[in-house]
């Protein structure tokens, strides 16, 4: 009789073990702007570079209510940290410090704005798009525009 209640009591141990649930982490507050971008720099409207760059929006990690705007030494040299509103996809950074490594300026963004399935990557896939003004302390006298267009990872689509 034990050896039956002993028997029973191992195999639903080993049934209700064995039920795995998986986990989701979830996201971060800022998942909607981040993403790695294709973008151009603009002055009066025209681009300054003739190739794309690459750069980078991601979360803080304190996860709140900031995003990190990193050029990837692309354009500028420059890495700001921006606040961010999720309700409205929008960010500014007035005057931030630059976290690039030996570059000690300050970077003014404004109008930052992710907008969702808004542009068409380099084969015609919808894509998300970004756009800011930027004025950088060590040319203080012209506001560029950057935007561009979300990187989607498919190689065909990398500048």
């Amino acid at each position: 009789m034990y050896k039956k209640l002993i028997f029973i009591v191992i195999v639903l141990f080993t049934i209700i073990s064995c039920n795995k649930k998986s986990y989701d982490p979830g996201a971060t507050s800022t998942v909607k702007a981040s993403n790695e971008w294709w973008v151009n720099l603009y002055l009066d409207g025209a681009p300054q570079y003739g190739k794309f760059a690459k750069i980078t929006t991601y979360n803080t990690s304190g996860n709140t209510d900031s995003i990190w705007i990193d050029d990837l030494g692309d354009i500028w040299e420059f890495k700001v940290r921006a606040v961010f509103n999720k309700d409205s996809l929008t960010f500014s950074a007035p005057n931030a410090a630059n976290y690039w490594p030996g570059y000690p300026i300050t970077v003014n963004v404004q109008n930052g704005k992710i907008m969702l399935n808004k542009a068409k990557s380099a084969t015609g896939l919808p894509t998300d798009s970004i756009y800011f003004k930027v004025t950088f302390s060590d040319d203080p006298t012209d506001t560029y525009e950057i935007k561009g267009t979300g990187r989607t990872l498919w190689g065909a689509d990398d500048y």
